[in-house]
C-alpha cells in the first residue's frame, strides 16, 4: 500500500496522485507540485489515503508545498491577467489576418511561459505571432493548436441532456466513439440527434454500448421468421432494453396480428449479427 493525495488541475477532470510527502491535505486544499511544466498550482480532490501498488505508477513525486496566501495570490494575478492577455491576443490575430480561433490561455504558475489554445482548419504558420506576443509580454510564448473536444472540454457547455458535458465534468480522457455505436443502440444517424455540442458524436454512446452489444446478438433477425406460442411469424423489429421482439404473427384462423414477445418466449432460428456492422467505417 502506498499513500497518496490526489489532485486535479484547472482544466482538467483527470485525477493525478502524487506523494504527500508527510504533509496532511484536505479537499479543495490548494498544492504546488512539480511536473514538466515546471512548479504548477493544483487542487487537492483527495486527502491522504492509502491505495493498492498496482493503482499508481511509482516513483511519485512529492507534493512541494501546500499553498501559501502568497501562493493564492499568484494563482489569483495570473488568472486575471490573462484576460488582458487574450484581449491582445485577438487583436494581433485580426491584425495579422491569420485563420484561427482563441480559445484560451494561462500563465505558467511562475509566469514563465504564457500558453495560448486556438483551434484552426489546419496548420497555421504563427512563427512571427510568436516573435510579436514575446516582446510585448516578455515572457516565453508557447500556442497550441486543439481540436473540437478540446474547446469544449476547456470552455464547458451544456450538453442536449441538459447537463454539463461529460468531459468538463467526470471524464479524465476522451474514448473512442465510433458510428457503430449508435448502429447498435438504434439511434437516429442525423448528426443534430448524435453529436454534441462539440460537432462529434457524443461520448456518451459509449457507456451502454457492451450491454446493447451483447443484447444485439440475442435478437433474432428483423426480418427472419421464429417460432411462438402464437404459431409462426416474422419479426419486425426489436426492443434491445426490454429484450422483446414485435413479430407478425399468422393466426389458426389465417389473420394476422402484431404481438411483443421476449426472447425466452421465441424459438430463434437466425440471431442478429455484427457482421453489417463490423463492415462499416470506424470513423468518429
Amino acid at each position: 500500500m502506498a499513500t497518496i493525495v490526489g489532485i486535479k488541475f484547472r482544466s482538467s477532470a483527470k485525477v493525478y496522485y502524487f506523494d504527500p510527502a508527510g504533509i496532511d491535505f484536505s479537499a479543495d486544499d490548494g498544492v504546488i507540485v512539480e511536473t514538466p511544466r515546471g512548479l504548477e498550482y493544483a487542487y487537492v480532490v483527495l486527502s491522504n489515503r492509502e491505495v493498492d501498488d498496482g493503482e499508481i505508477v511509482q516513483p511519485l513525486k512529492p507534493v512541494v508545498r501546500k499553498a501559501t496566501p502568497e501562493d493564492n495570490a499568484q494563482m489569483q494575478k495570473n488568472l486575471s491577467d490573462k484576460e488582458g492577455a487574450l484581449k491582445i491576443m485577438r487583436e494581433k490575430v485580426a491584425e495579422m489576418n491569420i485563420p484561427m480561433k482563441l480559445v484560451d490561455a494561462e500563465y505558467t504558475f511562475d509566469r514563465s511561459k504564457l500558453i495560448f489554445y486556438f483551434t484552426a482548419d489546419g496548420r497555421v504558420d504563427f512563427r512571427e505571432l510568436v516573435r510579436v506576443l514575446a516582446s510585448i509580454f516578455k515572457t516565453r510564448i508557447d500556442l497550441r493548436q486543439i481540436y473540437e473536444r478540446d474547446d469544449i472540454k476547456m470552455r464547458g457547455a451544456l450538453a442536449p441532456c441538459g447537463r454539463p458535458c461529460c468531459c468538463t465534468t467526470h471524464l479524465p480522457d476522451f474514448e473512442k466513439v465510433s458510428i457503430k455505436m449508435a448502429k447498435i443502440q438504434g439511434l437516429s444517424l442525423n448528426p443534430q440527434k448524435i453529436n454534441g455540442v462539440c460537432g462529434r458524436l457524443m461520448c456518451c454512446l459509449k457507456y451502454e454500448n457492451d450491454y446493447y452489444s451483447q443484447t444485439f446478438k440475442l435478437m433474432p433477425k428483423v426480418g427472419s421468421k421464429v417460432h411462438t406460442p402464437d404459431g409462426e411469424g416474422v419479426v419486425e423489429s426489436n426492443d434491445l432494453l426490454k429484450q422483446t421482439a414485435r413479430v407478425k404473427v399468422m393466426l389458426r384462423d389465417g389473420s394476422f396480428d402484431i404481438k411483443t414477445y421476449s426472447i425466452d418466449d421465441m424459438h430463434i432460428g437466425e440471431r442478429q449479427s455484427t457482421a453489417e456492422i463490423d463492415a462499416m467505417p470506424d470513423e468518429e
